[in-house]
């Protein structure tokens, strides 16, 4: 069969038009658990429902509401955005390991492998924001800054599009997702211990305990992740330790404070996937071999090197880019503080208030270096709601954000396709000769990095050292935004809201080269703007349609959040000139609580940063379609993707034009090479061409079965529509599939084992490395093959 988008969005239409006439009487075993608070109050016997059954019950995204995107918390069937939510019981069932996991469950998340370690989640094509809390946490530049850690998670909601005027301007525009932070409870004591053990000596260990300090007022909640991890793939290592604390106070029902802390320290992988990314390499594992020669005759590792091909050999799929000597560590605390208040009848209040301080350092073999010496950021949004009749809510917002990095970066004497990763491991290291050294400044010994301006010593008229992301930059970013809720009628709602962000910022030289007295800096102010027009309309008591519409303009950061200086010295007024536009229709339908589905289409415009720091334009459309039905002894869920994305009449890079650049034209029975060169950074013309690397269609489905009272099966089924992984489309990622299967045993109302076995059919799959396709003909990520874990979680 065909997958065309007609015939998949036909067919995932006629699924949700089928669960839709599902009697509307079925019982949903622990649905309809009655709480105890309410039982006691009533004199009604408490029956309380554990196991998989209850575990069901919060997956229903019937039950979902989400807190911060507008402001007050609302019900998933009444958000105007295309929108996924996810409980804390969502995450183990899916079996959610990182942020593009989430591709499993939310549509229009398929994900390129962000180095191995993604820090970041992608939406529609494009790496977003993280943010907790409603605050913009601090992650990665380009999807490789810290592994997300989801100790602190208590729910996760993926928004699409960009964030809204409260949430204020930012970098990525695709969409983001909003992790509700865990929280305390002051009615009752219960935690749990949980340990996981896998393949490749993949060890987990949590346990998380909340109880009340003073009941119903007080209380508080500690959960610990500890990760211990060998890899699939070589040198690759991943050891991690996440510490959560949260207190709340909670005297009344008219004010909640939450106060929380969280230390994360981690010891992971720079996973560049393997080099020389053929068509013959996707589709029959099959690798070119021969180191490749520089102009000048050397053998290291360099610029415009040409590969003569010495054959091929079927490459073991572990074998990727890493090296038993390569550095990379994070540290990072974070402070937080929600607090909302109903100060009268007509007025509430809320303040949001977050810290964090990040350490990092990586250094590589391959001679990338990204050291952050310290970047602290402080945000405190205080929202005020208004409503001074029932119809009109008016919500005001003041923003301050803070943030200050000083770091030092090198990547550009980096070359990937010259190291034959066939051959010994030496050929993966990148010396610097005399001349890359003069180029750069030695930051410690043997460490050197790109200066953080450039600089003419020798008086020729030519710059004399090579740019990356050195940096030490401060920016206050301080935003106001107006927003108006409208009840015009029972069934018609809208909301409006309109943004201002004033921006003043500063960047120096973090390392000036030897003999510059003063520092290159500069500072520069702008003022971003932001509107949205949100419109609900309840057809019935069942289905919801909604329109959203909205500009802003956006930033374009380096490592941190930092900002450089450029060729010229000066901090380039393009980075706050980024002009995004989001036209979105959508209809929510959920005409009993067992059964709920959206769909929706959109026409968005964004920009694709790339690795050189210049911005593409990208223009997105497509359709986005879930569904989720819970029955009697079963669920299931269900989600389809569609994007087309494009160059906006925008130009395109690529780190080299296509891979057999790369190689020479010695051995056209294997490949017929142009020899010119590779790493050869390459710009394309503006065009409307498809963006590579992203996934255009997209099925998933998830479930699972109750077998007797205390046995589950489950499964789940993704299928990948092929897509090219170069600009020049030459190679392509073949459609792919991926079947997942896992069955868990109740012992008791505490005690629960879970077998997870991911890839069951053991596909060959791959996916990019990058986001933007700008290692499109450079590298290429082996996907994991079948491998198995074991959760044995006891609650109390």
């Amino acid at each position: 069969m065909t997958f065309t988008p007609a015939r998949l969005g036909y067919l995932a239409f006629a699924v949700t038009a089928a669960l839709s006439h599902i009697t509307h009487a079925a019982t949903v075993d622990g649905q309809a658990r009655i709480s105890k608070e309410n039982a006691e109050d009533e004199n009604i016997e408490v029956i309380e429902v554990v196991g998989d059954r209850a575990v069901a019950a919060q997956l229903n995204p019937s039950n979902a509401e989400v807190a911060g995107i507008f402001g007050n918390s609302m019900t998933l069937k009444s958000l105007p955005r295309a929108a996924t939510s996810l409980s804390e019981a969502a995450l183990t069932t899916y079996n959610i390991e990182s942020l593009h996991d989430i591709a499993k469950v939310a549509p229009n998340t398929y994900a390129a492998s962000g180095f191995g370690t993604p820090s970041l989640p992608t939406v529609r094509g494009q790496l977003g924001e993280l943010f907790q809390d409603g605050i913009r946490r601090q992650a990665g530049n380009n999807g490789f800054g810290i592994p997300f850690s989801f100790n602190s998670v208590g729910q996760l909601n993926v928004i699409k599009g960009p964030p809204t005027v409260l949430l204020g301007s930012t970098q990525r525009n695709g969409g983001f997702v909003d992790i509700r932070s865990k929280v305390a409870s002051v009615s009752q004591a219960s935690g749990q211990v949980s340990l996981k053990a896998g393949r490749w000596d993949d060890y987990e260990l949590l346990a998380d305990y909340s109880a009340p300090w003073v009941t119903e007022k007080t209380a508080v909640r500690v959960s610990a992740q500890i990760k211990n991890a060998d890899s699939f793939y070589d040198f690759a290592e991943h050891k991690s330790e996440n510490l959560y604390a949260t207190f709340r106070y909670q005297p009344d029902s008219r004010l909640t404070w939450d106060l929380s802390t969280e230390y994360y320290h981690a010891d992971y992988p720079d996973i560049a996937g393997v080099n020389r990314p053929t068509q013959a390499l996707i589709d029959d594992g099959l690798y070119i071999t021969g180191q490749g020669q520089q102009p000048d005759g050397s053998y290291i590792p360099g610029a415009g090197a040409v590969i003569s091909p010495t054959g091929e050999v079927k490459l073991p799929r572990n074998r990727v880019l890493t090296h038993p000597d390569d550095i990379n560590t994070a540290e990072t605390y974070i402070l937080r503080s929600n607090l909302s208040m109903q100060v009268s009848e007509q007025i509430q209040l809320r303040n949001i208030s977050y810290y964090q301080h990040l350490e990092r350092e990586e250094i590589a073999q391959n001679s990338f270096v990204e050291i952050i010496d310290g970047a602290d950021t402080a945000q405190n949004r205080t929202e005020i709601d208004i409503s001074l009749t029932q119809s009109q809510l008016t919500t005001l917002a003041l923003d301050v954000r803070y943030n200050d990095v000083l770091g030092y970066s090198q990547f550009t004497t980096e070359a990937d396709n010259p190291i034959d990763l066939a051959g010994p491991l030496q050929n993966r290291v990148i010396p610097l000769s005399d001349e890359q050294q003069r180029r750069l400044v030695l930051l410690r010994p043997g460490v050197f990095v790109s200066p953080g301006a450039q600089y003419d010593t020798d008086q020729d008229g030519q710059g004399d050292f090579n740019l990356s992301d050195t940096t030490d930059s401060t920016t206050w970013q301080t935003g106001l935004a107006i927003q108006q809720t409208s009840d015009w009628t029972d069934a018609f709602t809208t909301i409006a809201g309109y943004r201002i962000d004033y921006y003043d910022v500063s960047a120096t030289d973090a390392l000036p080269p030897d003999g510059v007295t003063t520092p290159a800096s500069d500072t520069y102010t702008d003022t971003l703007h932001a509107w949205q027009l949100n419109a609900l309309y309840a057809l019935t008591d069942d289905i919801n349609i909604y329109a959203a519409v909205g500009k802003n303009d956006a930033t374009s950061n380096s490592m941190a959040g930092g900002t450089t200086l450029g060729a010229d010295n000066l901090i380039s007024a393009a980075n706050f000139a980024t002009e995004n536009t989001l036209y979105e229709l959508g209809l929510k339908y959920s005409p009993f609580e067992a059964l709920f589905t959206a769909v929706s289409v959109f026409d968005q415009t964004r920009s694709l940063r790339n690795r050189d720091g210049s911005n593409s334009g990208i223009q997105t459309r497509g359709l986005e379609l879930e569904a989720f039905y819970q029955g009697q002894s079963f669920w299931l869920n269900g989600s389809y993707s569609y994007l087309d994305a494009r160059y906006d009449n925008s130009a395109a890079a690529q780190g080299t034009r296509e891979v057999r650049d790369a190689f020479d034209a010695s051995r056209p029975d294997i490949i017929e090479g142009t020899a010119a060169g590779s790493p050869a950074f390459t710009s394309f013309a503006p065009s409307d061409r498809k963006v590579q690397g992203v996934a255009p269609q997209l099925i998933s489905i998830n479930g699972a079965v109750d077998v007797g009272n205390a046995f589950t099966l489950g499964g789940s089924f993704i299928y990948t529509k092929s897509f090219p992984l170069d600009f020049l489309q030459t190679v392509k990622i073949r459609d792919q599939v991926r079947w997942d299967f896992n069955a868990s045993y109740q012992f008791s109302p505490a005690l629960q084992v879970r077998i997870d076995i991911v890839n069951v059919t053991d596909e060959e799959n791959w996916q990019p490395v990058f986001e933007g396709g700008y290692f499109g003909a450079t590298l290429a990520m082996p996907v994991l093959p079948r491998h198995t874990s074991a959760t044995l979680q006891y609650r109390f």
